[in-house]
């Protein structure tokens, strides 16, 4: 069961990929004064998404940012559910290979919820 000294071991941050996430806001903004709660949401989603997917290029869609801006810069929503997608970069001059793009999941409830591997739309 020795491998071969020329197999090198395939990365997986390459692959295109989609997951659905529940960030825990509320733990990530415990301190934060009131002014700057909703803006440093947004920051914490980007870090999120960056963390779990290795990608630097983050795009987050509007229905995320309404979310959490939904009940005013002071009283975001402790939990959010959202769909994380890992796609390749069309653009030729950009620096990144690949993004990833943020979209909200709408949920009843956040008891029992896990991490899920979603299907990727691409």
């Amino acid at each position: 069961m020795a491998k071969n000294k020329g197999e090198k071991k395939k990365s997986t941050m390459n692959e295109v990929l989609s997951r659905v996430y529940t960030i825990n806001l509320h733990r990530r903004l415990h301190g934060i004064r009131f002014k700057y709660r909703a803006p440093r949401a947004i920051d914490e989603v980007r870090k999120f998404a960056q963390q779990q997917m290795g990608t630097q290029d983050v795009r987050i869609e509007e229905t995320v940012n309404k979310q959490v801006w939904s009940r005013g810069v002071r009283n975001v929503p402790f939990k959010l559910r959202v769909k994380l997608e890992r796609r390749r970069n069309d653009d030729e001059d950009s620096v990144h290979k690949l993004y990833t793009i943020v979209s909200f999941v709408p949920v009843a409830s956040f008891k029992g919820l896990q991490t899920l591997n979603a299907e990727s739309s691409k």
